[in-house]
């Protein structure tokens, strides 16, 4: 059976949607630099760098998730690569980490899924 990259990448991502994911979350500052996915980025933004696995190539650029920690979540949106990231971490920006937490937390972990 062949598949083309565009079925295997729309079955990936269909994959990805009904997976939850769990990982340490983190904060950074972009201060109107660029993310991975190509659009200049915010602190007031709530935008979320992906570990390498889940940022898939860019494939996931432009989507929701939703990040829970206890008892609180935040929707950010993808829009970098952690390339320091492990799998199933999550980068957030400062404003959507405070959400969660404050940010002399530092590093939290959380539980996150596709929306």
């Amino acid at each position: 059976m062949v598949f083309s990259f565009s079925k295997l990448m729309a079955l990936a991502t269909l994959i990805s949607a009904a997976q939850a994911f769990s990982g340490d979350a983190t904060y950074y500052y972009p201060n109107g630099g660029y993310g991975a996915c190509g659009q200049p980025l915010q602190n007031s933004d709530h935008v979320v760098a992906l570990a390498s696995a889940q940022y898939s190539s860019g494939a996931n650029c432009g989507r929701q998730i939703r990040v829970n920690y206890n008892g609180k979540s935040v929707t950010a949106r993808v829009a970098d690569l952690c390339p320091g990231c492990a799998s199933g971490d999550v980068d957030l920006t400062s404003s959507a980490f405070e959400v969660l937490a404050p940010l002399s937390v530092g590093r939290m972990r959380v539980t996150w899924d596709y929306i």
